[in-house]
């Protein structure tokens, strides 16, 4: 299978699915390079030529994995990544220019890159005007360094402010069947300004697919494991909802991870979900989006076995929420 639907980032077409590399640093379990890169070979020969990290991606593996596939493989692919959220000594959001080349030059060098087509600011620094982190964002761009500026978890004043200084070709935040906020004003305005709209864990982190985590699974996890929806009694609460669009889903031939990503492309054509996944498995499930097309009475299924606000659970805990632009 080779993709032939696209979509527009950062002036180049792509893929219209693209590929998340968190997994690859073991943020969802253990994982190796050897399957990592095997994911990221099927990702080429699938036509999934967006590849998405971050710096803080097990702390720069998951850019030095993607720099050796690059390496190997000379691919011809684009290279989002993300710099802003700093764990140590304590956990903060730092968007000066400073901290912002730092993480840039590191992340370039890990990925043996002398530039990135895509670099978003992971988290906003509330104490630094929005105005002077687009400054700092487009003399990169004049240095060659990064093709084009995406913030990541934002507000629609925010994207309309930091536009109105340079144009923003990418908003990253997770949307999916179970989290549905963007719709309250941030995929529009993403369409108003041309600006895609790069949707994170369409699969909703694993539950939105033909199988899903086990429990013990999440227990052992520093970041599902301890989010509300994952928890007793909404993780099965959850199940119950979504084995109904699974069972439909079988019905129709479709994957569930592929029909979740369809139904994030079918919202607007400014849309690029980026399922994260390690294997190349999985994957090609997420893949097959690209080619399901939806009926009217399809929309309608999914939209009763599914309906905006199904999730029992908060997506985030009041830990994981700190540093995300909340609007409605």
């Amino acid at each position: 299978m080779s993709m032939t639907l696209k979509r527009e980032l950062a002036g180049r077409q792509v893929g219209a699915v693209g590929l998340g590399c968190m997994s690859f640093g073991g943020i969802f379990g253990s994982t190796n390079d050897e399957d990592s890169l095997a994911c990221l070979d099927a990702a080429l020969e699938m036509g999934v030529d967006h590849l998405d990290v971050a710096e803080i991606y097990g702390s720069g593996v998951c850019e030095t994995l993607l720099g050796t596939w690059l390496k190997r493989t000379k691919a011809d692919v684009s290279i989002a990544t993300k710099a802003g959220i700093y764990p140590h000594p304590k956990r903060d959001f730092r968007n000066d220019e400073d901290s912002l080349r730092t993480s840039l030059e590191g992340s370039l060098k890990r990925l043996g890159r002398d530039h990135v087509e895509l670099f978003y600011i992971h988290r906003r620094d509330q104490r630094i005007p929005i105005e002077d982190v687009v400054g700092t964002l487009k003399r990169f761009i004049d240095e060659g360094k990064i093709g084009a500026i995406g913030f990541s978890e934002i507000a629609p004043t925010t994207l309309l402010k930091a536009h109105a200084e340079h144009s923003v070709a990418a908003v990253q935040s997770e949307y999916s069947l179970w989290t549905r906020q963007p719709e309250l004003g941030l995929i529009r305005t993403c369409a108003e300004l041309g600006t895609t709209f790069v949707a994170f864990s369409p699969v909703a982190r694993g539950m939105l697919t033909d199988s899903f985590p086990p429990l013990e699974q999440l227990g052992e996890e520093s970041f599902r494991g301890v989010m509300p929806r994952f928890q007793e009694p909404n993780y099965s609460a959850n199940m119950r909802i979504i084995e109904k669009f699974q069972a439909f889903c079988q019905s129709r031939g479709w994957s569930t991870a592929g029909t979740a990503c369809a139904w994030t492309l079918d919202q607007g054509n400014h849309i690029l979900p980026i399922p994260g996944t390690r294997t190349a498995a999985h994957l090609r499930d997420c893949a097959e989006g690209a080619e399901i097309k939806f009926t009217d009475e399809d929309r309608a299924e999914i939209s009763r076995l599914l309906p905006t606000g199904f999730a029992h659970g908060d997506r985030y805990t009041v830990d994981q929420w700190v540093g995300v632009e909340r609007y409605c």
